[in-house]
């Protein structure tokens, strides 16, 4: 079912008369210049990538360390707060400096509220639609994974989500946590006829078949469309490679050039790829390809106004699009294509402002559905935190500043690690930290919390490692996620040296580590099989004691490097000396 304009407006008005948040500072005129962007072209695609499970709606901080060096400094993604603001022509203190940046976020939070969720994603992607008649829904993946929720019922909550909610085409990447058989079933049972699940990159071990077709063709408004999957390149690395056995990935820049020659043969007018690459990898392959116009891309959870022209060698450009993360953002392009070409494109990504847009009353059904059997256990409250929690950024948040902080309290050891995940939402001070919030950080398929013996040379070789993986200056070598979060050591990071010299002045409560000396780490989610055993307790049941144990956490301080040699970087702002 779809709703005009004029009905739209009068749900807002009558959510207003009865009850439903609604800002006061909202105007049906500035609903309307949110969420009626004008129609141009005839082709339309709407694309929403990285929501992590999270139906219900959420605050979630943008990052203040967004670190780009090389070709990249200075450009998209790579620039925060008023750098960013500046770039894409938001004005300070307003809705989207809210929704894009993280400056002001406690304050702005209260003021603007919520973000996202399911059922207010529907109700703008009927909006959408109805405008946009034969407009594909696009799910860039990291769809199945990150809430309690989704983990007890092995995405089955957020596949009925996506049924619902149209999904036209998708591909992915913590997806495969739950295990090649669950995905292949989901694909084969739930998504058969419905949503399109492609990948280029993902084939047998043994003889290099594809797992998933590479593309889809649709047509358009008479228009031939081709939607290229590309999955993320690298997740047996990122993630536990025994989890998806008999299948590789990576990038495979060459392939997609055939992907793109074969369905250029096949008559395709317009050529997009589905990305979970991450914007830089994204800009990259946009350079090296012929024949794409354009990348919906996903990851890094880069919420991107704009859309970036990326040329190619032969003076072709190809459109490299991210449309943020957690259900935030709907990313909206309208292109022109005429003579078998795009000619013309409009790209908005909308941001998902709850209050404004009513719950579709279907989807909240279902969310409601899905909730009832773990709603007494998600909403059991654990402890209460005065200052805002979030993680989001290259180095340490409060969140993970708390999970090191358990950690190392409860499991013990001289320091820890907590990977660099971005996904997450964010509390702000004074509300109560529910099971649910608590499990937002860390609802994952291996959940182990171990602790190994490690000598100082290997912690830094460790370390070493993740960073190169983070700021490499060949995107192409970049494995995805963010610095590794670590507690009690504290060190320095020059992120331009090269790998091995990034790494400097690790100390341990102030000492020099030594690199002879055993230290016990202390640390979760391994992506080795062995660490699968009952010694090692899943990380919730750890934060979990740590919570009901302190009962309230103060404002917590993160431990951050000091940063060397990126002191102008537009990618870095309000960081400690």
């Amino acid at each position: 079912m779809s709703i005009s304009r004029r009905e739209f407006l009068g749900v807002l008005a009558a959510a207003g008369i009865n009850g439903f948040p609604l800002m006061r500072e909202a105007s049906a005129a500035e609903v309307d210049r949110l969420y009626s962007p004008p129609v141009t072209g005839n082709v339309h695609l709407l694309h929403m990538t990285d929501s992590h499970a999270h139906l219900q709606p959420l605050y979630f901080r943008e990052p203040n360390v967004n670190i780009g060096l090389a070709g990249m400094r200075g450009h998209l993604p790579h620039l925060v707060g008023a750098d960013y603001l500046k770039r894409v022509g938001f004005k300070p203190d307003s809705r989207e400096a809210y929704a894009f940046t993280y400056l002001d976020f406690e304050r702005a939070a209260k003021q603007y509220g919520r973000m996202g969720g399911y059922a207010h994603i529907a109700t703008l992607v009927k909006r959408l639609r109805a405008s946009r008649p034969g407009a594909l829904l696009l799910d860039g993946g990291d769809t199945w994974q990150g809430t309690a929720q989704a983990l007890w019922t092995k995405g089955q909550d957020m596949v009925d989500a996506e049924l619902l909610l149209g999904v036209d085409v998708m591909t992915a990447h913590w997806e495969f946590t739950y295990g090649e058989e669950r995905v292949k079933e989901i694909v084969s049972k739930d998504f058969k006829g419905r949503i399109d699940f492609v990948a280029q990159n993902i084939k047998t071990n043994d003889f290099g078949d594809p797992v998933f077709p590479n593309y889809v063709m649709k047509q358009v408004n008479g228009v031939q469309v081709a939607i290229v999957g590309q999955a993320f390149p690298y997740t047996p690395i990122a993630n536990p490679a025994y989890m998806m056995p008999d299948w590789t990935f990576g990038i495979d820049t060459d392939h997609m050039q055939k992907v793109v020659n074969d369905v250029r043969k096949k008559g395709a007018q317009l050529v997009v790829v589905l990305s979970h690459n991450g914007m830089d990898v994204d800009r990259k392959m946009a350079s090296l390809v012929d024949g794409i116009d354009c990348i919906f891309g996903g990851h890094t959870h880069d919420g991107e106004a704009v859309a970036v022209e990326v040329r190619r060698a032969n003076g072709g450009m190809t459109l490299v699009t991210n449309a943020g993360s957690h259900g935030k953002f709907l990313g909206v392009m309208d292109f022109d294509v005429r003579g078998g070409k795009m000619v013309g494109y409009k790209y908005r990504l909308l941001p998902v402002f709850s209050n404004l847009l009513p719950a579709d009353a279907d989807m909240q059904a279902l969310i409601d559905r899905h909730r009832a059997p773990y709603a007494a256990k998600l909403d059991e409250v654990l402890a209460h935190t005065e200052g805002t929690l979030y993680r989001r950024g290259n180095f340490n948040g409060t969140w993970d500043q708390l999970l090191v902080d358990a950690m190392l309290e409860v499991r013990g050891g001289d320091l820890a690690f907590s990977p660099g995940f971005r996904w997450g939402g964010s509390l702000l001070g004074g509300e109560a930290i529910t099971r649910d919030a608590m499990m937002n950080q860390m609802a994952i398929t291996y959940p182990y919390c171990t602790l190994t013996e490690m000598d100082g040379a290997t912690v830094k070789s460790v370390m070493e490692d993740v960073c190169d993986n983070l700021f490499n200056p060949d995107p192409y070598y970049q494995q995805g996620g963010d610095m590794v979060r670590v507690g009690a050591l504290t060190y320095s990071c020059a992120p331009n040296e090269k790998i091995g010299n990034r790494i400097q002045d690790l100390r341990l409560h102030g000492k020099p580590l030594d690199p002879k000396k055993t230290y016990k780490v202390a640390g979760w989610a391994p992506v080795g099989q062995a660490a699968a055993t009952a010694a090692n307790p899943p990380i919730w049941d750890v934060v979990e004691a740590y919570l009901k144990h302190h009962k309230v956490i103060r404002p917590l301080k993160p431990n951050e490097p000091r940063l060397i040699g990126v002191g102008s970087n537009p990618g870095l702002a309000e960081y400690p000396a």
